[in-house]
């Protein structure tokens, strides 16, 4: 990535933040928020407890959409099968493990709970998990581990490394390249300290999550990714 366009784009990150009068994404902050509040590996009824986990007053997007709807299959899986969710996460969560063997085991084991509860559930339509495109698989890691990990979208992330002069843009998903760009973006932002600044005007002190996260890498990577699509 070429240091110039970053370093320009952080300038005009900024200022963004500073000029917008009320920030469309703050909604990432307030799920975090809510998860870090909710979480709770011991409790007795992991379904409810995940459930509880992704609430937002403003959207649902981030779980949701038309005909994306991630957080209501698993939701499901947690019922059908919850011994081995509960193993998938722990698996997933357990950041001793290599970072891009976690993800593909998990992904492997959302299509085999979608696998066997096809098998006990003949009639059932649904044929797909929605987990295949990384983005909730991220958003858990990025809920869990703020300071590590953050959402994630393709088209954003190829958009942002054509926008930044990467030699090797991206052609499929990978997640461990996605979260090591985000790390590296993270130590350039955090050496303007006007931009955390100019981000926590935008955040309620109550609503929002306060913490260390890649958050703010994450929306500066949505921002300079739009620059790029145009």
């Amino acid at each position: 990535m070429l240091l110039n366009k970053i370093q320009d784009s952080i300038k005009a990150y900024k200022n963004w933040l500073k000029q917008t009068r009320h920030h469309p994404f703050v909604y990432k902050w307030e799920s975090l928020q809510n998860f870090q509040a909710n979480c709770n590996p011991e409790a007795e009824d992991k379904a409810a407890m995940f459930d509880s986990c992704f609430h937002n007053d403003e959207t649902r997007r981030l779980w949701q959409t038309e005909n994306w709807y991630p957080k209501k299959t698993m939701l499901g899986f947690w019922r059908y099968a919850p011994q081995t969710a509960s193993l998938m996460f722990e698996d997933l969560f357990n950041e001793t493990r290599d970072e891009g063997a976690r993800i593909g085991r998990f992904l492997f084991g959302c299509d085999m709970l979608l696998r066997d509860y096809r098998r006990d559930h003949p009639t059932s339509i649904e044929n797909n998990h929605y987990h295949d495109d990384y983005r909730m698989i991220a958003l858990y890691l990025a809920f869990r581990y703020p300071e590590s990990y953050a959402p994630y979208d393709f088209n954003t992330f190829q958009n942002t490394m054509t926008h930044f002069g990467a030699r090797d843009i991206p052609q499929q998903n990978d997640l461990v390249r996605y979260f090591k760009v985000l790390r590296t973006l993270k130590n350039f932002l955090e050496k303007d300290t006007e931009v955390a600044i100019a981000m926590q005007k935008h955040l309620h002190p109550k609503r929002h999550y306060k913490g260390k996260t890649l958050l703010l890498a994450e929306d500066f990577c949505r921002f300079a990714g739009q620059v790029a699509d145009g």
